[in-house]
């Protein structure tokens, strides 16, 4: 009896044992280990992912920055500081412990990261704000403490975290209160910057596109001394971007960067970096050995618009596409205050079965009344040329992306602009329109209802307006409106100087028809 017992106790024997080597194995590993994780995150969890350069190697230089001159101007500071401490310290200043860096996507905050580096020729540490977090409970403040461990080890460094946003969002918004864990990784982050102990010779440079989430603390002077906006260039800045994306590829004489920049109004760096490379691949695919301005110009189309789709060949739908986009750059024309059409086409891109395209005479800062009403009239200039053409039963569902976007600019010329009978009042919290559906909901609870329809009352008064304006424009217009049909349906495109020409043989064209800097808006069907 007891001989058979024997097999039994092997065969428990032998499956507890790789059980127990393992348990072993983790209580030695983590029993001797000295690192700033503790005995309670084996496999060095608590240690910091940072990728860390000795002597930063880039390959990027502030030669190859450009469109961001202000930004570039504090960081070379702060190279300049690094490299002659004793200058300034002779004076009593103190370097900067953190620098903030504050923009749309890809406006290049990255980019002066990696530039700054380059240039500054002392130890790099970079990572992202979302490696400090783990499902693991101290995993995060364990990585904190041992980034900064190193970087005190190797300073002066540099300290780079992009997307800051994901562990510096404001405390007590969090389910898990003071306990939770992405709290506890924001309190041990800024303990390091500005604790007891300090952070001397550690310089901490962070990116985000969301600076209004993130904690009061951790922006105050001491963390994060200066916060650089890099925001979208401005024409000047956007030749210089393009200068830079167009080293390396084969430009044809008839290439103006000037043209270009003028031409691509609110485009960040990333967006002219993907310009020009839409630009390489349409010439290689056309079989060309260098970019000519029809490729750039197609590719300034295809991004903003769309790829080129399928031309119509049903001829009723075609011909109300004409009206509707012909609708729309009458109205431009007409309407004092609107920039001038650069060109009509019935080519369809992306969900767009036709376009007209504006030429805006500058970058798009501080736009008037006047011309906000403008766009309220070309927008609806579509729906206009149809019902007059047409009829009103024969209205399409064409002019959906029209109406939105004019409801959009008259129901913020009456909330935020003050441009309405109600009074030069804000009327709706600038920091509740940019939150999230319950707060806008919350905010226009929070109005009083005869408050709530003045607002409505004023935004259709704005529309019902442009409207009437707009189909004035188009019975006025009609035998001008049919010739450049005929025309546009034959040709398919027409160029603003190709419109304006028939238009002006039958009415006057001199209010819009000045000379205007090349870019690009469009209205779509």
């Amino acid at each position: 009896m007891e001989v058979s017992t024997w097999p039994a106790i092997l065969d428990l024997l032998g499956n507890l044992a790789f059980p127990m080597i393992l348990l072993g194995s983790l209580l030695l590993r983590s029993s001797s280990s000295n690192s700033p994780a503790g005995p309670n995150l084996p496999f060095g969890l608590g240690r910091s992912k940072a990728k860390f350069q000795m002597e930063p190697n880039t390959g990027i230089t502030f030669d190859d920055v450009a469109g961001v001159d202000e930004a570039k101007q504090d960081f070379q500071e702060i190279v300049e500081f690094l490299r002659t401490l004793e200058k300034f310290a002779a004076v009593g200043a103190r370097i900067p412990k953190g620098v903030l860096l504050v923009g749309p996507p890809g406006t290049g905050k990255t980019l002066l990261a990696k530039a700054i580096a380059g240039e500054a020729g002392v130890p790099f540490f970079s990572l992202s704000g979302s490696e400090f977090i783990e499902m693991f409970v101290g995993v995060g403040a364990s990585r904190v403490r041992d980034l900064f461990n190193k970087a005190k080890a190797n300073s002066p460094c540099l300290v780079f975290i992009d997307e800051i946003d994901a562990v510096g969002r404001q405390r007590g918004t969090g389910i898990g209160g003071g306990n939770d864990e992405r709290e506890q990784t924001l309190n041990q982050l800024l303990t390091e910057m500005d604790g007891f102990s300090g952070n001397s010779g550690v310089i901490v440079i962070a990116a985000t596109n969301r600076p209004e989430i993130l904690d009061s603390a951790l922006l105050r002077p001491g963390r994060f001394d200066r916060q650089v906006s890099v925001g979208l260039p401005d024409i000047r800045g956007r030749e210089e971007i393009l200068k830079v994306h167009s080293k390396n590829k084969k430009l044809d004489k008839d290439v103006s960067l000037g043209v270009i920049a003028m031409r691509t109004p609110g485009f960040s760096g990333a967006d002219l970096a993907n310009l020009m490379n839409e630009a390489a691949i349409l010439a290689g695919r056309r079989g060309k050995d260098k970019i000519t301005m029809k490729e750039v110009d197609d590719s300034i189309d295809r991004i903003v618009a769309g790829m080129e789709g399928t031309k119509m060949v049903d001829g009723k739908s075609k011909m109300l596409v004409a009206y509707h986009e012909v609708g729309h750059a009458i109205c431009v024309t007409l309407t004092p205050g609107h920039d001038p059409v650069q060109k009509v086409t019935l080519i369809p891109r992306g969900q767009a079965r036709g376009l007209t395209w504006f030429l805006p005479g500058e970058d798009p800062t501080l736009i008037s009344k006047q011309q906000l009403f403008a766009r309220i009239v070309a927008g609806l200039g579509g729906q206009a040329a149809e019902e007059v053409i047409f009829g009103e039963p024969e209205i399409t569902t064409s002019a959906a992306g029209d109406l939105q976007q004019i409801t959009q600019i008259a129901r913020q010329m009456v909330t935020t602009y003050g441009m309405s009978e109600i009074g030069p009042w804000v009327l709706i919290d600038p920091t509740v329109q940019s939150s999230d559906v319950v707060l806008r909901m919350l905010s226009r609870n929070s109005m009083s209802e005869k408050l709530a329809e003045d607002i409505d009352s004023s935004v259709k008064n704005i529309i019902d307006n442009a409207y009437e304006i707009a189909k004035a424009h188009i019975k006025n217009n009609r035998e001008a409106m049919d010739k450049i049909v005929d025309l546009l349906l034959e040709k398919e495109t027409l160029t603003g100087d190709e419109f304006r020409v028939i238009l002006s043989e039958f009415t006057d064209v001199s209010i819009n028809n000045t000379k205007r800097t090349p870019a690009r808006e469009m209205i779509e069907v």
